[in-house]
């Protein structure tokens, strides 16, 4: 194994093909567009995926503007936290496992929080507003946790500012080579038809549905990267 490839500096994403992690990532940016649809439309203006925007609307509700809400939002924050900490404490606890598994291991969580906040949401419709932002919000919170442990270039799945600031800027027009370009531009039309899907769920068939769309989605990404091929354990 050269140098380049080996130790703790390795690409974080060795551990499975990277077609197969491009494929799986996209799908997970797509989730994050329904997400991101379901809890500012369905939960009442907070976001449980987007805590740049959640963070925007705390100042927001605590300025008094009309139509948001401080504790929701508050509520949102501590739990996506809470599922970055128990991400952490997941990478921490598989050091000597094959990455891919541990990664695997996280979404799976994620996908039994997303379908948990399913069963919730057709239960009881009208009266799950703060459940599914806490379930929604731990969800998105350990994937961040996860995703962030990878550190993908382009491939945050949650975030595209910078995603959105290197296609321009990184462009011919700005004197730059356009690299990944093809990466970033899939990674924000995901994150939009995930919007743009998740929306029209959320409008026309209320939030069981597209919750129940996104747990699969993960668990179905999930079960891709654990076909992943069988490698050595990370170091620490």
């Amino acid at each position: 194994m050269n140098s380049s490839t080996s130790g703790s500096d390795a690409p974080r994403h060795a551990l499975v093909r990277p077609d197969r992690l491009r494929v799986a990532l996209t799908g997970l940016t797509v989730v994050t567009g329904l997400v991101d649809a379901i809890s500012y439309l369905g939960l009442g203006h907070v976001f449980t995926a987007n805590m740049t925007g959640n963070v925007v609307i705390i100042a927001f509700a605590a300025a008094g503007a009309p139509g948001f809400s401080l504790l929701a939002s508050l509520v949102s924050l501590v739990a996506f936290m809470g599922g970055a900490v128990l991400a952490g404490r997941m990478e921490l606890m598989s050091r000597q496992q094959p990455r891919h598994r541990w990664v695997c291991r996280a979404l799976a969580v994620e996908a039994v929080l997303l379908l948990t906040a399913a069963a919730v949401a057709f239960a009881v419709p009208h009266a799950a507003r703060y459940p599914l932002i806490v379930l929604t919000a731990l969800a998105m919170g350990i994937r961040n946790g996860t995703i962030r442990k990878l550190a993908i270039p382009d491939m945050t799945t949650t975030v595209l500012t910078l995603t959105v600031t290197g296609l321009a800027s990184d462009s011919a027009l700005a004197g730059g080579t356009n690299p990944r370009a093809a990466r970033r531009i899939i990674a924000v039309l995901a994150m939009l038809a995930g919007a743009l899907l998740g929306a029209w769920l959320v409008l026309h068939h209320g939030l069981g549905w597209p919750l129940l769309v996104c747990g699969a989605g993960v668990a179905v990404t999930a079960l891709v990267l654990l076909r992943g091929p069988v490698a050595e354990p990370r170091s620490a």
